[in-house]
Parts: structure tokens; sequence; C-alpha cells
């Protein structure tokens, strides 16, 4: 590994970041014992390389308590505001069971805590600053400064704006003055809350204990003598609590991380005799952010040591991305987000005890010590050696592969977890010995799922390196055909390290780019041989058979579209993953391939989830204030059933709109029954995303080749697309000039023109976002755009194509306008362009939102819309209702129907 380090005398930076307040002296001072002190000179002499630490830092865990802050605090007024009986019964239980305390024991507690919540904090600031911590008392002051603040505006707005039910809950008449009322949150209780937390008072358990007792004392006194609430006590804790860690999130903690010459201290507290330390640079891999700082030291009477020291900063980094995994895996598969720094000690002192016994090569941990309160060390005997990834690939032989495996297999035998087996993580010493590092995130007695996801991670690790072929190899000449064919269900990228995952996606935009210059590359060809075979065609004197010429003519293009679609079959590559899948059943063909169901819940279904409570929280409000007897009594159902016919018609004008661009055969009524069938598609997946799907794999069930079936349906979207934008401008220029005598267009339209020109000029301007255009230009025009010149050239198709997307998006206006008039008296009714633009508008947002079918984002789009242009809210309400079921919900009875249909004959 590379290394950055001097020897004694030459770490100026070390003695600058050391003597600041708060981290070199502090970590020095707590781990230098008075049996110590002969030594203190031959400390100053040594000194470690390090390079400058930033004087504060920002800890995501404090903004994590800063969030969970805010959240208590607005669920606090949610249960005051709708909770207003159970707030009224809890406050008269505590006011009746306080009120048989005796005086005596009243006015003792209520003197103890005016008196000690002022002491307390006093004493507290007087200690640091003796320990030279006045950076901590300054941000103790300014948060307590900044919670009075807060405290005066929340007084304010309990008093003047709030609800009812929120003041009855943070007030009550005061004992003083029957016509005052108390005060919702305490003055110089919040303040003194913020800076005993943001002094760090918390973590110091003998402070902790004496701030626990005053705050207990003052809030037993308050609320007996009236002069409180239950709720107004927790709210004050609360924003004392939160604007402390805002503060410390904001302004950043003092950086408390133990220097080089911490580091030479707390080493000699532990018997050894450093002479100089230089610290190993940090690796880029996502997955070791958290692992804490290396060094290598070198000792007076010994041979080098490897020492890892683990902080609180370091220790934090990553925290919402395993936060994010322990949300979204199963348990077996995560880790804890944050650890105390005892137990991240403990756990890896375990670990590397536990893989040396099972008989694993492993650093060896000789001796362990705290660096003050905020930072720990481990140190290991030194290993040397180079990572797997910074070998050469003539160096990765055989021998070395099977060796990793022989020490994978060493841990397995004791059930012991590895969870980081990535190529930074296994070292090969000069004599090509594998060595595992990085034990910190592994697991003892750990599951069967655990030791597999340690197989599959080492077999893709090792197919980066030598090939998957050569990997699997290695695995089963070691482990057994029987252990690595049972790791298939987790050979999944979300099994994989972070940093494995993330080459896999790099791999894959290579070997997508090659794909698509091979196509662009055969596309080139396919063109010159098409214009020199039109040249001979032409030639053809014009006596002969023109019959023949045509044949001759397509037979030649038919050849050229099959030496296009094998270009890009010959182009296309396997990625890493599925070979080793190919790899592992040539050898067990009976070995299970279904992946392993890791996610407890997909991002995915999160998103809609949540888009979906949107919508309908948006539907509920419209809903609450419409009378639905009165409004279906007097529905129009001739208007209805217009509706269910223009809705049933628009089945029809999608299978023109996508046949229309195939050029081969295809059935009709067999088309329009998987457009019926897509009703039941869109429910379980975007609605941009299963059409597509479902058209795509219905077209090469019909003998479309994969190629020109996803040429057909592209062509169908993009010419869709246009067609959609063209009718939007339409449409919107029509009703911004139907009210006015002149044709100028509206504003709106002259805004929607302008943003475009905006977003190209900076799409354009951008190199990153040029260049991402023009490649999927380049590979649209590769595959789509001859697809739609093949149209071009038979007219009925075109027509057939062009009159079924105008008709597809007729049939949707009609069925919303009937929906309206419905609903309507007469003079509700709207323009036919106005309802088309709110359509085309709403229709945009559904495409683009990620819930199956665009559930929520429609209905909430199309209500405003109609809203917008004029229709009163009780009538665009149930219109976009009864709109959607009958576009939406029931036609996925008949989508399912024709669904499974479709499946049993084949077509799907």
């Amino acid at each position: 590994m590379k290394q950055q380090g001097v020897h004694p005398g030459d770490a100026e930076g070390t003695s600058d970041a050391a003597s600041r307040p708060g981290t070199g002296d502090k970590g020095t001072k707590s781990d230098t014992s008075p049996d110590d002190a002969r030594d203190v000179t031959h400390i100053d002499e040594v000194e470690g390389d390090e390079p400058l630490l930033p004087a504060r830092v920002h800890r995501p865990s404090d903004l994590m308590r800063l969030l969970v802050g805010l959240l208590a605090i607005v669920v606090l007024l949610g249960i005051a505001a709708f909770a207003h009986g159970t707030t009224s019964g809890l406050e008269q239980d505590i006011n009746k069971g306080t009120g048989q305390a005796p005086d005596l024991l009243i006015k003792i507690a209520g003197l103890a805590s005016s008196i000690a919540i002022l002491l307390v904090p006093v004493a507290f600031a007087i200690e640091r600053l003796i320990k030279r911590d006045g950076l901590r008392i300054a941000d103790g002051v300014l948060a307590a400064v900044l919670a009075h603040g807060v405290t005066l505006a929340t007084d304010l707005w309990v008093a003047k704006a709030a609800p009812d039910s929120i003041q009855e809950a943070l007030t009550q008449p005061s004992p003083g003055d029957i016509h005052a009322l108390t005060d919702p949150v305490h003055g110089y209780l919040a303040p003194v809350i913020a800076y005993m937390t943001a002094v760090g008072m918390s973590r110091r358990p003998r402070w902790r204990s004496v701030l626990w007792i005053v705050l207990l004392l003052d809030a037993f006194s308050m609320l007996v003598t009236g002069y409180t609430t239950p709720f107004s006590i927790i709210l004050t804790v609360l924003i004392g609590w939160t604007v402390a860690y805002g503060t410390l999130y904001a302004v950043g903690s003092p950086n408390v991380r133990p220097t080089g010459r911490t580091l030479m201290a707390g080493l000699q507290t532990v018997g050894f005799h450093p002479v100089s330390a230089s610290r190993e640079e940090a690796p880029d891999s996502a997955d070791m952010s958290d692992r804490g700082r290396r060094y290598f030291v070198t000792l007076e009477d010994g041979p080098p040591l490897d020492v890892t020291v683990v902080d609180r900063e370091q220790q934090a980094q990553g925290f919402f991305y395993r936060a994010w995994r322990n949300l979204t895996l199963r348990g077996f598969a995560t880790r804890s987000s944050l650890q105390s720094l005892r137990q991240a000690l403990e756990q890896e002192a375990l670990l590397a005890y536990a893989a040396i016994a099972a008989g694993a090569n492993a650093p060896k941990l000789i001796a362990t010590s705290e660096l003050g309160p905020d930072a720990v060390m481990l140190v290991y005997e030194h290993t040397g050696g180079r990572t797997l990834d910074s070998l050469a690939d003539e160096e990765i032989t055989d021998e070395l592969l099977r060796n990793a495996w022989h020490q994978v297999r060493a841990l397995q035998s004791r059930r012991i977890a590895h969870r980081r087996l990535a190529g930074d993580a296994i070292l090969v010493d000069r004599s090509g010995r594998v060595i595992l590092t990085d034990l910190r995130g592994g697991e003892i007695a750990a599951g069967d799922l655990l030791l597999r996801m340690d197989v599959a991670q080492l077999v893709t690790t090792l197919g980066l390196r030598a090939g998957a072929e050569r990997a699997v190899a290695s695995a089963v000449s070691v482990l057994g055909p029987d252990a690595v064919a049972d790791c298939l269900p987790m050979l999944q990228p979300i099994a994989l390290t972070r940093s494995t995952r993330a080459t896999l996606r790099r791999l894959a935009r290579e070997r997508a780019q090659r794909e698509r210059d091979a196509v662009l590359e055969a596309a080139r060809h396919a063109k010159e041989a098409r214009a020199e075979a039109h040249q001979d065609t032409a030639a053809v004197p014009e006596k002969a058979d023109k019959k023949a010429a045509r044949a001759q003519a397509r037979a030649e293009k038919r050849a050229v579209d099959e030496a296009l679609e094998e270009a890009r079959e010959e182009a296309r590559e396997e990625d890493l993953l599925s070979q080793i899948r190919h790899e592992v059943l040539r050898i067990r063909p009976q070995a299970p391939v279904e992946p392993a169901r890791l996610e407890r819940v997909r991002p995915r279904t999160l998103i809609s989830f949540i888009a979906g409570a949107i919508g309908a929280y948006f539907l509920l409000t419209q809903l609450t204030h419409i009378e639905f007897g009165p409004l279906v009594a007097n529905a129009q159902w001739g208007w209805v059933a217009a509706a269910v016919l223009f809705s049933a018609l628009s089945y029809v004008a999608a299978a023109m709109s996508l046949l229309g661009f195939v050029p081969e055969r295809v059935p009709f009524p067999r088309t329009v029954a998987a457009q019926v069938a897509g009703s039941f598609v869109k429910i379980v997946a975007p609605a941009a995303v299963g059409g597509v799907a479902l058209n795509t794999r219905f077209l090469q069930r019909q003998g479309v080749r994969p190629g020109l079936a996803v040429a057909s349906v592209g062509a169908s979207q993009l010419f869709g697309l246009g067609a959609h934008i063209l009718m939007l401008l339409s449409f919107g220029y029509l009703t911004g000039t139907e009210k006015t005598p002149s044709l100028s267009p509206s504003r709106t339209v002259i805004a929607g023109l302008l943003t475009v020109a905006v977003l190209v000029l900076v799409v354009t301007s951008v190199p990153f976002l040029r260049k991402f255009i023009v490649t999927r230009v380049r590979s649209l025009f590769a595959g789509v755009i001859p697809r739609m010149l093949d149209v071009l050239q038979r007219p009925q198709k075109l027509v057939t194509g062009i009159g079924g997307m105008l008709l597809l998006t007729a049939c949707f206006v009609m069925c919303l306008d009937a929906s309206i008039r419905a609903f309507g008296d007469g003079s509700a009714s709207l323009s036919i362009a106005s309802v088309a633009v709110v359509f085309l508008a709403g229709n945009a947002l559904g495409s683009a939102a990620p819930t199956p079918g665009g559930v929520g984002a429609v209905e909430a789009s199309l209500t405003l819309g109609l809203i917008a242009v004029g229709l009163p809210k009780e009538v665009a309400a149930p219109a976009v209702l009864l709109f959607r079921l009958l576009t939406l919900w029931l036609p996925v009875l008949p989508g399912w129907l024709a669904f499974n249909h479709l499946t049993r004959k084949g077509a799907l």
C-alpha cells in the first residue's frame, strides 16, 4: 500500500494539529497516566506523520438526531391537535396524582431544582475551561441563544396563531393569575437543555446523572405547582435537544480525532516504544470508508506494527447508506448501521481472534487501547503484501486463487462470515500467501445464507480479475461443486459489496458502449450495401420484369436486416454474473438458479407507496366536501354510457397505433387482445414501462425478430411522443385564443416554448449532458429510425399508425369530456380544446410517475387541471374518478383474462 510518512522531527503538520484545543491535547492528557510521566520527553521527540485535520466536522449522527427531533415535535403537536380528549384526560390524571404530594417536598424540590438548573451548567463550563475545551462551551452558548429564540417564537405562535386544541394542551391558567396563561415553552429550561446537549454533557456518566436528576426535579415541581402541562415539558425538552443538534451540525463539532502524537502516546501506554509512524492512504472503496485509519509504525526493539485507529467520525461515515440497507434488506443481509466505539472494538477483536483460531491467515491482534473518549486503536503484527486489486493479471495464478478459497473454507468451518471479501480485503505477501483483512464487518455463528453470500462475493471478486471460468474452477476444487452451486441464489448485485456493484456497473456501461458501436458500424455497412443494391436495381433495363426487380430489392433488404440483426447479436456480451451462473450450471445442471429474496422492500415499491399515499390524501381532501348521493342520483347516464364506449374504442386505436409501425403481418384481433392485456400489466408496473415490455414481447411471439420488435415499439413510442407534444402545443394555443378575437398565442404557450428553448441551450452547453444525449440519439438512429424509414415506404401502414394515435388521443379526450358532462348541469362543461390540454398534461405526468398506472399523479394533475380551467371542484373530482374507473380500474379484470388467454396460446 502507498504510505506517507516521515521520521522524528518532520511531523510539523501533526504538531500544529495536536495543539488545537479539543483535539491532540485532550487525547494525550486523557491517555497518559502519571506513571508514564517518565516517557513524556520521549513522546515529544517521536511524532508520526499526520495531515492537517479540519478544526470542525459535520457528523451525520447530529443530522439524524436533528431530523428525529423535528419529527417528534411534529408528532407531539399532531397528538395535541387531534387527540384533545386524550390530552385532557392525561393532564387531569397527572394533576390528580401530583396534587397529593406533600407541600414540604414540593418546596424543597422547587428550591433545589431552581438552584441546580443554573449551577450545573456553570460547573461543567468551568470544568471544560480548565481542560482547555473552550470550543465546546462556545457551541453550548450559541445553542442556548438559538433555543431561547425558538422558544420565544413558539410562545408567540401558540398565543396568536395555533389551534385552540394545541393551546389548551400546552397552556393552562396560571396559579398566580387566573386570567393569564402559563408559558407554552419554558424560557429558561429549553436553553439549558440545548447548552448541556451541545457541550456533550450527556456523554459523561456522572454529569449525565446530575443532569437527569435536575430535569426531573424541575419538571416535578413545575407540574405540581401548576405552572406547566405535561405536553409543555415534553415540547421544551424536544426543542432544546433539537436546536442543540441542529447547531452542532450547522457549525460543526470540534474535531477530536487523535493525532499522530496521541497515537504514539497510546502505544507507549501499552508497552511499545515507537520510532516513527506513517499513515497509509485510504482506499477509494466505498465499503472501506468506515474501517478506520491505518498506520505503519516502526519500533525501537522489535518488528513493525500495523495500527488501526477508529474514531467516532470515521465510524459514522457511510451511516446513511447502511441505514438505507437496513431499511430495504432483510435482517440477515445487513449489519448494524451505527455501533458504539466499544462495540466496534470488541467485534473487530473477536473476529481477529476467531479467524486465527479457525486456521485462516489473518492479521494477528496483539493489543487494544482507548485513545481518549472518542477513539480506540487496535495493534496488529505487520503483515505486508499487496492487495488483490493491485496485482498484475499475470501474477494472479490458479494456486493463488485456490489459496484464497482455502482461507474462506477455514472461516466457514467455524461458521465465520467475512462480509467484505472484495479485492482490497485480500492481501498477498511476497511468498504468495493469502491473508484476509478487514474482518471488522464479519459475523460469528453465521447462518447458511451469510456463508453463501461470502462464496458468491469471492467468486465475483476473483471473476473480475481472473475470469468466470477460472474463478468457478478454483472454488469447485476447494469447496466442492455442491457448495459452489448453493451460492447461485445469492449471486445478485444486491448481495455484493458496494465497490463490487460499482465495478459491475462500470463494466456494464463499457459493454453497452461496445455493443452500440458495433451496431452503428453494422448499420453503416448495411446502408452502403442498400445504396449499392439500389443502384443495381435502377440499372435494370426498362423491358425487364419489374416484379422480379422489386422482389430482388426486397430480398436484398431482408438480407441486410438479417445481417444487422446478426451483428447486434454478435456484439451482445454476457455480464460476469451470468457467465458465473453458466459455469456453475455446466458443472451442476440441477443447481438452484432462482435468486433469493434479500430485499425487505424494493425502492420502487417504497416510492410507489409514498406517491400513492400522497395521491390518496389529495383525493380524500377533495372528496370530503362532496356529497356523492345527490351527485350520483342526478348523473346523466347517457353520457356515462358514451364514456364507456369511448374507453372500449381506445383499445382498437391502440392496436392500430402499434401495427402501423410493424411492416410484418400481425393478426389485428390478437393485437387488440394484447392491448386489453396491457390494462392488467400497467397496474403492476409503471405505465411507461409495462406497455412497452408487453408490446415487445407480443411482437416477438408473433414472429418478429427481437431487434425489429424493439425498433417497432420504439418507433411507435417516439412518434407518439412527437404527436403528443404537437397536440399539447396546438390545443394549448387554441385554449389561449378561444376567448380572444386575435390569434396571438397565449402566455402559457410562449412560456412553454421559452422553457423548452432554455433547456435545449443548457443541454447543448454542458459537455456531459451533450455527450449523454448524442450517445442516446445515435443508438436511437441505429434501430428506430431505419424502422421508421421502412414504414414510410408503406403509406397504408403509416396512415394506420398516425390514425391510430390520433384516434387513441381522441377516445381518451372524449371519454374525459363525457365524464364531465355526466356530472355537469350543462353550465359546467368545457371546450374540447381545454379538456384535451388537461388530459395531455395529466397523461404526461402519469407516464413519468413511478407508480403503477400513474396512480396518484394522474388523478391529482387531472383534478387540478380541470379546476384551473374553470370547472367546479364538485364536478371535477367525480368526473376524474369516473374517467379513471373506466380507463384504469374496470379494465383490470378483462385485462387479466386476456393476459392469461394470450399466455396459454403462446402469444405472450
